[in-house]
């Protein structure tokens, strides 16, 4: 049988530098770190590995379960919420993202409602800050300091002069609908609503696209009640004020 030969690539010709050969790295891996054992598990040890999802963020409550309800505030993108109801769970939720190491910036008419909650947040920190209106700038948000910007301007707030930022979140408090209620709430991403009137529900339930169970419970919610709502998913959760909270808010409120 005959062996067809191949011509070898020549060799380096004396006196002429020989090229370097670089190493080869992946794109998005970098470069390659030391080997080890593969770690192995059986089918039944796999049942003893318990892995924490959608636990992180800020807890505003409990479901109707009792079970604890925890909003993610702070995400690599610009986040949108909007609340229909008191100022006192807007504090709520503020005074709990300040506990998480967040900075709160609010902007209102109304320092007087937000001035003792502010001195009380972050243990005598400048966590909190409140800004007169249209006096609000830039937050430098990032992932290492996020920020909550609280926007209480009542009914008709003005569109924010904020850009959007990553780790911003907006959360913009609206104590009963407006005339421009339709475009505030088709623009967020998340809508919590408390006790409204039977024409608001019903405004509501179109906007949100709610069930007639919804719209019926609205008008009837306690004052600790907040149904948080997308398109997609919608949640019960009363709020529980701790001690501390109590001490600087009082009790649960819907109209201020």
């Amino acid at each position: 049988m005959a062996y067809q030969t191949y011509p070898t690539a020549p060799g380096p010709q004396p006196g002429t530098e020989q090229p370097r050969v670089r190493p080869r790295i992946l794109p998005g891996f970098g470069l390659r770190g030391p080997r080890r054992e593969k770690h192995v598990l059986t089918v039944e040890d796999l049942g003893a590995l318990s892995f924490p999802v959608g636990d992180d963020g800020v807890l505003i409550g409990e479901d109707v379960q009792q079970q604890p309800a925890v909003l993610g505030l702070f995400r690599p993108s610009a986040y949108d919420l909007v609340l229909v109801g008191g100022v006192w769970t807007a504090q709520v939720i503020a005074l709990r993202a300040a506990a998480t190491g967040a900075r709160i910036a609010v902007e209102t008419a109304r320092a007087n409602l937000w001035g003792p909650m502010a001195q009380a947040a972050g243990g005598g920190q400048p966590c909190v800050t409140i800004h007169q209106v249209g006096r609000l700038g830039p937050q430098g948000a990032s992932v290492n300091s996020p920020v909550l910007v609280v926007r209480d301007l009542g009914v008709r707030p003005p569109r924010s002069r904020l850009s959007a930022a990553p780790w911003q979140t907006t959360l913009t408090l609206l104590p009963y609908l407006g005339p421009n209620a339709a475009r505030v709430l088709n623009a967020a991403d998340l809508v919590g609503v408390q006790r409204v009137s039977p024409q608001e529900a019903e405004l509501i339930g179109r906007v949100l696209s709610l069930g007639p169970q919804d719209v019926t419970a609205l008008p009837t919610l306690g004052d600790d009640m907040t149904l948080w709502t997308t398109r997609m998913r919608r949640q019960y959760v009363r709020a529980i004020a701790g001690q501390a909270e109590q001490q600087v808010l009082g009790g649960p409120r819907r109209i201020d």
